[in-house]
């Protein structure tokens, strides 16, 4: 891995001419004419500034709110966006969270590296290469005066990088546990970078021979500077057991799993950090899967955890074979985990809740003090990738959290119930539903249906969300009328030159700044869904045109 700086050039297809005057441009795509006529990538200047962010984290801030404060797209405007540049990524599955700075747009290319582009054209000011799958938000920190960019191999680990030429800096990753998985952002809190811990065994106990399964999930906290790890603190205390075996020779171990799938949400005012668990792979299940913690964020140690669902053990492996293959847990549980952040909100009342949305597809808030229970509300049937999978978002100024749900199934795998898959709008005090928004899926095939899966965003009066049949949408925050819609099954013409299509919105979700709305299109990692490899960058055109 090392960082280049290259001059990116703007490669024309077989047989066309790019424009230098205005009136060329009139016969070309709608989105070339909104860049300057003279645009071309040879001459753009490598360094970024990064005086201003427009996201502190995952969450947008610390508490994983995902409410954009600085833009300027509302309910009055955002009929007006319109495309104004696309990027073409090398995967189909792409899965990192732009950071947007006043000049620059930095996001993971998985399998090509950390890309700079400048946010006017798309051009490229540097290129880090890394060949590992990026997995997570960019972030932004500093090594004392410093600017550093953070972010996430999914297996490898964390990553630390100079913001201004891309330089590697330090590499860190979990040692306590054999094949951990780096799928959750980290949150940045001073010089401390938490980083959630899951591990590749859900997946690796697809082989029967594999001898399942041993490892936890956990959160890590390394220091900015250096990359050393201050502390670990696994979801499962005690150390997997032989349980039993199977082909006479494979043996069998438990307890195992919970892991953490995202991103923290911090309270500045305990010092606290608070984060859900996935699901046990093994039995005997534990206390501690399918739960939210809350723990101090200086020491690592426990303040509380409340468990949601008990008794749930499942891995890939349960998705084969009719449920007969041997690395399923028997029983096996319905795979419900918390596998998106938590929000730490403050409802119309003043009360201060701690909300997690479940893959059940209920909706929970909770007394941040003590775990309980203050309200919890059903919205669809949940499964394996339905209900809540990647993220909410709230307005606390109306008082309200949005909730995505996915519902879709996956083929061979029970999932009782009917769907309701959409958005709904619901009081943060009392979880009241306020409104819900669903269609139908364009079409019947596995890979369109209808759903909410990839994470949402809201600013000002409205809510931004991509749906898995390829839409990106806007609604209006306070009544859910549908404001704007983009279908992006469709090719396009992208500023590198490389072929560029739409698929699927899923994973991390929308980021707004500014007048911008970006976002990746495709995701084809899971439930057969149509891959892409779009980042999409639309802007509000003034009411002139």
């Amino acid at each position: 891995m090392r960082s280049v700086s290259r001059r990116c050039s703007r490669k024309a297809a077989p047989g066309r001419l790019f424009p230098s005057t205005a009136a060329h441009c009139l016969v070309l795509a709608i989105w070339f004419c909104a860049l300057p006529v003279s645009a071309t990538c040879e001459d753009v200047d490598p360094v970024p500034h990064l005086e201003q962010t427009y996201a502190a984290g995952w969450g947008i801030d610390h508490r994983n709110t995902r409410y954009q404060p600085r833009s300027s797209i509302d309910s009055e405007n955002a009929e007006r966006l319109a495309l104004k540049w696309t990027y073409g990524l090398a995967s189909t599955t792409p899965r990192s969270y732009p950071l947007v700075t006043e000049d620059t747009i930095f996001v993971g290319d998985g399998g090509r590296g950390l890309v700079a582009l400048e946010r006017g054209t798309g051009c490229e000011r540097w290129v880090y290469e890394h060949e590992g799958p990026i997995s997570s938000a960019i972030l932004q920190g500093k090594i004392g005066d410093r600017q550093i960019l953070i972010f996430n191999d999914r297996i490898k680990g964390v990553f630390a990088l100079d913001a201004t030429t891309g330089e590697f800096i330090w590499h860190a990753a979990v040692e306590d546990e054999p094949v951990p998985w780096y799928s959750g952002t980290p949150l940045i809190i001073e010089d401390t970078v938490y980083v959630p811990v899951a591990s590749q065994e859900v997946g690796l106990a697809m082989n029967p021979f594999y001898g399942c399964c041993t490892t936890s999930g956990g959160m890590a906290a390394f220091d900015i500077s250096t990359g050393e790890k201050r502390w670990y603190l696994p979801t499962i205390e005690a150390e997997a057991q032989v349980t039993g075996s199977h082909f006479w020779f494979v043996q069998e171990y438990g307890p195992s799993g919970a892991p953490v799938w995202a991103s923290p949400s911090y309270d500045p005012q305990r010092n606290w950090l608070f984060f859900g668990t996935g699901q046990n792979y093994t039995h005997p299940t534990t206390d501690t899967s399918d739960a939210i913690f809350a723990v101090d964020a200086e020491t690592g140690t426990i303040i509380w955890i409340n468990q949601f669902t008990e008794n749930d053990a499942y891995t890939a492996a349960c998705n084969i074979e009719a449920l007969n293959h041997p690395n399923c847990a028997d029983p096996t549980g319905p795979d419900v985990d918390f596998g998106a952040p938590t929000l730490l909100l403050r409802g119309k009342s003043g009360r201060e809740l701690l909300v997690a949305g479940q893959k059940s597809a209920d909706a929970h808030a909770m007394d941040p003090e003590t775990g309980e229970v203050v309200w919890t509300e059903k919205l669809g049937r949940g499964g394996i990738i339905g209900g809540v999978h990647w993220g909410l978002a709230a307005n606390e100024a109306l008082g309200l959290v949005y909730v995505p749900i996915s519902d879709k199934k996956i083929v061979g795998f029970p999932s009782p119930g009917e769907p309701r898959p959409g958005l709904y709008a619901l009081d943060i005090d009392t979880g009241e539903r306020r409104w819900e928004y669903t269609r139908a899926s364009r079409c019947d095939e596995q890979e369109c249906v209808f759903g909410l899966s990839g994470a949402i965003i809201a600013s000002n009066d409205i809510v931004v969300a991509g749906t898995m049949d390829g839409f990106l949408e806007i609604f209006h925050a306070s009544s859910g009328e549908l404001l704007w819609s983009h279908d992006s099954w469709r090719d396009y013409d992208a500023v590198n030159g490389i072929v560029t299509s739409g698929g699927a919105f899923d994973a991390h979700g929308p980021m707004i700044a500014d007048d911008l709305l970006l976002i990746t299109s495709g995701y084809g990692y899971v439930g057969r869904q149509r891959g892409g490899n779009a980042l999409l960058v639309f802007q509000v055109e003034t009411e002139d045109g």
